[in-house]
């Protein structure tokens, strides 16, 4: 249950020969999980969910080992609970990206052992299981929500109350003693400047005389720039 010290009461891995027909491989797994049901007789089964990979090859034969594991609980009664690898090591390591070796070392902090499961895939199973006891409280609740919404029998829901809406509220006039300013500063104009000339009762300037041409002294060379012809 969740919330109590998990413990460990078995965790096996069924084997089969790669070279076999699939057939009898099916039926070697098929063969291991009906002994583990007769010896525990659990009151859940939870599966691994196939997700896409990459790799179709493995993902057909996790498909069909999970679909022997669901036939054998079914032929049982049992009910059967899928989850994803994303879910079981969000579960039990808390990141949804977590590698196997932390999932291996938290499955076996929560599980007080020794050492870690060998072989990798016993870990697996564990984590798995992990994560169904401590979300399967929550996931019964929301199908009993779901199975109550959808019963024939169940009474008429209210409906929501009408209020009346409130009208917004007019603007206050501005008081008339009240100096309203404008939304942006006014800036005042700078004046123009005119001469000092133009001013009334001011004299202009005298002009200055022009400048006188400079003279060659007597008796200094005066240079004479010569273009070529």
């Amino acid at each position: 249950m969740a919330g109590r010290p998990l413990t460990m009461l078995g965790v096996g891995v069924v084997r089969t020969s790669a070279d076999a027909e699939l057939g009898d491989r099916l039926v070697a797994v098929e063969r291991g999980i009906e002994a583990w049901l007769d010896e525990y007789a659990p009151g859940y089964v939870a599966v691994e969910r196939v997700f896409a990979q990459h790799n179709v090859r493995t993902v057909m034969g996790t498909a069909q080992a999970s679909a022997v594991a669901m036939l054998c609980a079914a032929r049982r009664g049992i009910p059967v609970a899928l989850h994803t690898p994303s879910e079981v090591k969000a579960a039990v390591t808390g990141s949804g990206r977590a590698e196997k070796a932390q999932v291996g070392a938290m499955v076996t902090r929560l599980l007080r052992l020794d050492a870690p499961p060998r072989p990798a895939d016993a870990a697996d199973a564990l984590a798995l299981a992990i994560c169904h006891i401590w979300r399967a409280p929550a996931q019964s609740r929301l199908q009993q929500a779901v199975a109550a919404h959808r019963a024939p029998g169940r009474p008429a829901r209210r409906p929501a109350p009408a209020y009346p809406v409130r009208p917004a509220r007019p603007r206050r006039p501005p008081h008339p003693v009240q100096r309203v300013r404008p939304a942006w500063p006014v800036r005042p104009t700078h004046p123009v400047r005119l001469p000092r000339a133009a001013h009334p009762g001011q004299q202009a300037h005298p002009a200055r005389p022009p400048r006188p041409v400079r003279q060659a002294r007597p008796g200094r060379p005066v240079p004479v720039r010569l273009s070529p012809p």
